[in-house]
């Protein structure tokens, strides 16, 4: 692969490798589900091997589609969330940003990301210091200039500041954005809950939560929307991860977000998701750290 045509900062390139947290790293067991999903706030208790196999299932769509998968290695002190590893790290074309996690329950999974990154000899640009927070699913990018995030229960405004003096220095401008209440703290709520760019010009978006400065901003750069229903939110419908521009997968058990992407004219690759995504309230961009999207 040439590196002139290999980008990292992107969410719609065509992805070329992504780092994955397993089931069987993060789930451990049917008794270690049993004993942590209450005090994590999952919506309900997911089994085991039904959570195996919808990753497998998961896994196959993105070998399908020639993607690299990376694991991060077994660690008994990671909990549940390191499932979802997009958001102990992000993704620049000047080195990995590692986080730091407002959900406290989660604050091994970043020093694993650091630990991997340098095993694996990835360069990492800087890290989110206490008492900043910063998580992945509240940063995405915009375009190649421009870097959004989400001020919200989980990300403060330390952490942004942070994020703002690590980005800045390489002319990456931060597109800052206040995110709603909505069930509180406890509940995870990102700014990758209510929007995810699918092309250079479309996201989908849950609009009743996007925030009206941040929407105009989108419509200003030219952005096209695909409308998530309401009876759709809560099943990770506006969670949808790009392979390639106008190519998504999706979680199952969202039909009109399905259709209303094909509309746009994307084509849409599904996976069984209830053990996996919507118990823990994580889809499938939830469920990748994107490392690698290759310029066509």
């Amino acid at each position: 692969m040439s590196k002139k045509k290999s980008i990292i900062h992107s969410e719609y390139h065509q992805l070329s490798s992504v780092l994955l947290c397993s089931v069987e790293t993060a789930f451990g067991s049917a008794e270690k589900l049993s004993q942590h999903w209450r005090s994590l706030n999952y919506y309900s208790l997911p089994d085991f091997k039904k959570a195996r196999w919808e990753y497998l299932q998961f896994e196959s769509i993105l070998t399908s589609e020639n993607i690299y998968c990376e694991y991060l290695p077994q660690n008994k002190d990671l909990s549940l969330d390191a499932l979802y590893c997009r958001d102990a790290s992000i993704a620049t074309d000047f080195g990995y940003i590692i986080c730091n996690m407002g959900k406290t329950t989660r604050g091994m999974e970043p020093k694993a990301h650091a630990d991997y990154y340098k095993q694996t000899g990835q360069t990492v640009l800087g890290v989110i210091e206490s008492p900043g927070t910063l998580e992945g699913g509240d940063v995405a990018w915009i375009d190649h200039r421009t870097l959004a995030v989400g001020h919200s229960y989980r990300t403060n405004r330390e952490g942004i500041r942070q994020l703002k003096a690590l980005v800045s220095a390489h002319g990456i401008e931060l597109l800052e954005t206040d995110l709603p209440h909505y069930k509180g703290p406890d509940d995870v709520f990102h700014l990758m809950s209510v929007f995810s760019p699918v092309d250079k010009d479309l996201a989908v978006v849950y609009s009743p939560l996007l925030p009206i400065g941040f929407r105009t901003a989108l419509l200003e750069k030219g952005y096209g929307f695909v409308e998530v229903a309401d009876e759709e939110f809560e099943t990770m419908g506006c969670n949808v991860l790009a392979v390639a521009p106008r190519k998504c997968i999706v979680v199952a058990g969202n039909p009109k977000t399905e259709a209303a992407l094909k509309h746009k004219g994307c084509q849409v690759l599904v996976y069984q998701g209830n053990e996996i995504s919507v118990k823990g309230g994580g889809g499938p961009t939830c469920l990748t750290r994107p490392m690698r999207r290759v310029l066509r």
